[in-house]
């Protein structure tokens, strides 16, 4: 488990910077045409419905407001894109393997997200979250593969590490370790976090730092 810092000083304070700088709502893309056309690398924060997607980004940068969070799976319906100060985007995806929402629409977001995944050409890397409480399900396994086969570099994030015991959570980390051994798109490093006791985000944005 890596919830203290992994990084040197350095690193560690490009992270703390760039979260420090202005973050804006560029758009929400709901139809694959709405895409904006950038030269700025992205990173995508993945994952299924009510992990915690909405939490750990306004968590990252010390907000409340710029991510909808909410207690209902599924809220989150489009690709929403955030410019941070015209250096990295972020994108915050739909959650998968839930919604409340008809099955057609569901199957419509589902489209959009993965052949966003498949076909953005400056996505630099997928952050896949995973609820500590659960560890990996089949369905992450499954989005694990697809972004094996599309060749996108994604990096487990483990959320919601305040809500199980240490050693349940190491556990599951460790079980994981050994899966993403067979995926060979997979980071090598696993992370963990709590934006509710602001656990492990240093890293996370060491991380994007470094993907500028």
């Amino acid at each position: 488990m890596k919830e203290t810092p992994i990084f040197d000083a350095q690193t560690l304070e490009n992270g703390r910077k760039l979260f420090c700088e202005p973050c804006n709502f560029v758009l929400g893309v709901a139809n694959l045409n709405q895409l904006p056309v950038s030269e700025l690398n992205e990173v995508a924060f993945a994952g299924r419905s009510n992990v915690g997607k909405s939490s750990l980004i306004n968590a990252l940068f010390n907000r409340s407001d710029l991510a909808k969070t909410s207690s209902t799976p599924g809220r989150t319906q489009q690709l929403n894109f955030f410019n941070i100060n015209d250096k990295i985007h972020l994108v915050d995806l739909p959650g998968y393997g839930f919604a409340k929402a008809p099955t057609e629409e569901v199957k419509k977001w589902q489209n959009v997200i993965f052949t966003y995944l498949r076909g953005r050409p400056n996505l630099r890397r997928v952050f896949l979250l995973i609820d500590g409480r659960h560890g990996l399900k089949k369905v992450d396994t499954d989005i694990m593969k697809m972004l094996d086969e599309a060749a996108v570099t994604y990096q487990l994030v483990f959320t919601k590490a305040d809500k199980v015991s240490h050693k349940e959570l190491l556990k599951a980390i460790h079980e994981a370790e050994l899966i993403i051994k067979n995926h060979p798109a997979a980071h090598s490093l696993i992370l963990s976090t709590s934006s509710e006791k602001k656990k492990g985000l240093e890293n996370v944005r060491a991380e994007i730092a470094m993907l500028i």
